[in-house]
């Protein structure tokens, strides 16, 4: 999936963020977010999966390498229907992964955030990701991507 460039103002920088969502655990907490009206970052997509541990690293690398700012994972936690609690240690090593590919690739570690989000962590979702948001903006745009345009 491929988004647009980031979005730009005189003043402002607006970073997009792709969060993976597991359908059963995490994405009903995000939906409680929206629809408890609980403020977070609009500048999100997200694609569902069935467990955070199916997530690859070569996605995240992708998602960055291609229009994104930063990468959320919705973990599913011990609960995990699938793995139970075999599912975080299998997310976290892909996430490791991830994040050494990214440093071989020049961009930060710090633009992949996992978070275990239950199904009524709207509250602390929404705070996750306002946080993630806020230290993306301290990052600035991906250096990669400016050194490729410039």
């Amino acid at each position: 999936m491929d988004a647009p460039g980031p979005l730009f103002s005189e003043d402002e920088y607006t970073p997009l963020i792709l969060i993976f969502s597991t359908s059963t655990i995490s994405d009903p907490g995000i939906d409680f977010a929206g629809s408890s009206h609980i403020h977070y970052p609009s500048s999100t997509s997200m694609i569902r999966i069935p467990c955070s541990s199916m997530i690859r690293p070569e996605f995240i690398v992708h998602a960055l390498e291609n229009g994104f700012e930063g990468v959320y994972i919705a973990a599913d936690g011990p609960d995990c229907p699938y793995l139970g609690q075999e599912c975080v240690s299998k997310t976290a090593q892909r996430a490791t992964i991830a994040q050494k590919l990214l440093k071989e690739a020049g961009i930060e570690a710090e633009r992949v955030k996992i978070a275990g989000i239950c199904s009524v962590c709207g509250e602390s979702f929404a705070r996750s990701i306002r946080d993630f948001y806020a230290s993306l903006k301290r990052l600035g745009p991906m250096k990669t991507r400016m050194a490729a345009s410039s």
